[in-house]
């Protein structure tokens, strides 16, 4: 069986991950899969919606690392998976869950990757999107307004109470595992032709080779 190649793709909230990694998606269509961390959060369905709201999700306890870890392992091994669903929305996970075919290059997408051991054990390829704090707080303030139904005031809240802290204990501190470290956040053409470049290799390659 030909060898799975797992990348992962970190930086933090608002940096440019995401677009890097549906830039990667459309140009491979049907030939990789992503898994993202967010989609892990631990289900908080005891707790109201406005208790779900102050919890920090910046913090990696707000994450079932270990289901993750047990996916990826699944993945690798050849085997799909049915992946949770988070609803920013609600703050909890969604009753539906997603479908995930064992491909030969899988992304796996999200803020705190980089800070786990087992997580890194597994990766082949480690990107980091780096982005000015500026940039990616702006970003953040359009997207959850935007996207998630949030207000203005419990974005700049959850920003200076949990995202920033957090960002500087964790997010920040894990960049030194990186391979690869993306300036520019996730619209780096250099970057993304060296990406492109790999995974085609990749999918290219012979099974003896791999």
């Amino acid at each position: 069986m030909k060898k799975r190649l797992l990348i992962g793709i970190a930086g933090g909230s608002g940096s440019g991950k995401t677009t890097l990694t549906e830039n990667i998606l459309q140009r491979f269509e049907g030939q990789i899969s992503v898994l993202r961390h967010d989609d892990y959060y631990k289900s908080q369905s005891s707790l109201s919606k406005e208790e779900r709201a102050l919890l920090n999700y910046d913090h990696p306890d707000a994450f079932d690392t270990e289901l993750l870890i047990k996916h990826l392992d699944q993945l690798k091994s050849g085997k799909d998976i049915d992946c949770p669903i988070y609803d920013y929305t609600v703050h909890d996970r969604s009753a539906d869950t997603r479908h995930v075919c064992s491909t030969d290059v899988i992304l796996l997408e999200g803020i705190l990757i980089f800070e786990n051991e087992e997580l890194l054990s597994r990766m082949d390829m480690k990107i980091y999107v780096d982005t000015d704090a500026d940039v990616r707080i702006l970003r953040r303030l359009v997207r959850d307004v935007k996207e998630r139904g949030r207000t203005l005031e419990s974005v700049v809240s959850q920003y200076l109470t949990t995202v920033k802290p957090m960002h500087e204990a964790f997010v920040e501190p894990s960049k030194k595992n990186a391979d690869i470290i993306i300036p520019e956040g996730g619209n780096n053409p250099v970057a993304y032709g060296m990406i492109i470049g790999r995974i085609t290799e990749h999918l290219q390659a012979p099974k003896e080779e791999i």
